[in-house]
């Protein structure tokens, strides 16, 4: 019997006992080789799934020197270089060697967390196979093309999406302003929110270091306005930087602060040269970061969900954030933060200098944006998409308790279907 179809027979035979037990093949663009939203959660996904006892087999691109130390076993795939864009990895598919490894592991699920050409490949081997597929959107494509010159390809691009999602069991988007973009271009069923998390026993208030802002000259009663992520101009980068200068020309006592690293980072710190640049930390450095700044302004508008915002929350800061997909679901207008048009600097200004100017108003913010935060905790995020794989494989042993997302509107989490 060949290893395709032991699986099939395997399968089949799992569904005679009345129970399929899950073997998840995971297949990503990103894991190990950099270190983003995207491979972080997915890794913190892998290290949730195996320690409740569930085989995991990740295919995706790798390098020689990865940044991340990932979790469980990376079979790595066949990519290039992305054009003009060297950290990030274009897969290319399966090698044979990799197919291998994935008919002799047998997996009863394909999550499939890029629409690639890796990804595309493993949707035509679940098929093949008779296993079922389930995907998560990780990535806004479409709110890229127009930082590259493509905005033409908009079209192409849903269509092929729409075809792509439509063969998933269920789909599983980060915020519920996600959900609404991907129903308005006709991707409406097995929507499920998968929201992301937080640590925060990291990030937390309790981090901010009066001795780190000194050692960066930073003064005691200076309101730090920052900036968390990859310094890539889709991060609203433009945005930052004449809300920064604005500030400065207008006299309000502040000082900026990015934090990260990216192909803009030289462009960007020549702009501003008044501007703190720490370049890229993480862990505790990151947590230190946050906590000893003010006011987080973050005006992206290509998040699927927000993870920096979150983490700006979590460690009591009030957010001025784009209205866009991801953070418009995490921040509260008025109550944890504000929300601006994407791209309206005058706006963008207008919110941040009312919180560097009214301390009470940041207290208050801050204290609302830590008590939101809470309510985004790791462990239940991932066990919630844990019981979306039982809904998959074993609908009849999956767990009947009425969700609690459906109550959203208030609290903007939806179970979307």
């Amino acid at each position: 019997m060949t290893g395709a179809n032991s699986i099939i027979a395997s399968r089949e035979a799992g569904h005679c006992d009345g129970y399929t037990p899950k073997r998840v093949a995971l297949f990503t663009g990103a894991y190990n080789h950099i270190a983003d939203g995207v491979s972080l959660t997915l890794n913190r996904l892998v290290a949730y799934l195996e320690r409740q006892g569930t085989p995991v087999l990740v295919f995706a691109p790798t390098v020689e020197h990865p940044p991340v130390d990932h979790a469980g076993t990376l079979v790595p795939v066949p990519s290039w270089s992305a054009p003009g864009r060297k950290e990030y990895r274009i897969s290319l598919g399966l090698w044979r060697s990799a197919r291998a490894r994935l008919e002799e592991f047998q997996p009863t699920l394909f999550h499939i967390a890029t629409p690639d050409l890796l990804g595309n490949r493993a949707l035509r081997l679940a098929k093949k196979w008779n296993v079922p597929a389930v995907a998560s959107y990780h990535t806004h494509f479409s709110s890229y093309l127009k930082y590259y010159g493509f905005e033409e390809l908009e079209g192409f691009l849903w269509k092929y999406l729409r075809r792509f999602y439509r063969q998933c069991e269920h789909i599983y988007v980060p915020s519920a302003s996600m959900a609404a973009v991907l129903r308005a271009h006709e991707i409406t069923e097995g929507l499920r929110l998968w929201q992301r998390g937080v640590d925060t026993l990291r990030f937390n208030p309790a981090h901010r270091s009066t001795e780190w802002r000194h050692a960066l000259g930073l003064h005691d009663e200076e309101v730090v306005v920052s900036f968390v992520g990859r310094l890539v101009w889709e991060k609203g980068l433009n945005v930052y930087a004449e809300v920064a200068e604005a500030l400065e020309a207008r006299g309000v006592p502040h000082r900026s602060m990015v934090v990260g690293d990216g192909p803009a980072r030289a462009e960007l710190a020549e702009r501003l040269p008044h501007t703190i640049f720490t370049g890229y930390l993480g862990g505790e450095a990151l947590a230190r970061a946050y906590a000893s700044s003010d006011v987080f302004l973050f005006p992206s508008d290509t998040e699927t969900f927000g993870n920096v915002t979150l983490e700006a929350m979590a460690s009591g800061l009030p957010s001025v954030c784009a209205d866009a997909t991801g953070s418009s679901s995490l921040v509260t207008e008025g109550v944890t933060g504000f929300l601006a048009p994407a791209g309206q600097t005058k706006v963008f200004l207008e919110h941040v200098e009312r919180l560097v100017t009214d301390p009470a108003l940041r207290r208050r913010m801050g204290a609302r944006a830590l008590e939101a935060a809470q309510e985004y905790e790791w462990e239940s995020v991932m066990a919630r998409l844990d019981g979306y794989y039982d809904e998959v494989l074993n609908p009849q042993a999956a767990d009947p308790r009425p969700d609690d997302l459906l109550e959203a509107s208030a609290s903007k989490a939806l179970l979307i279907d």
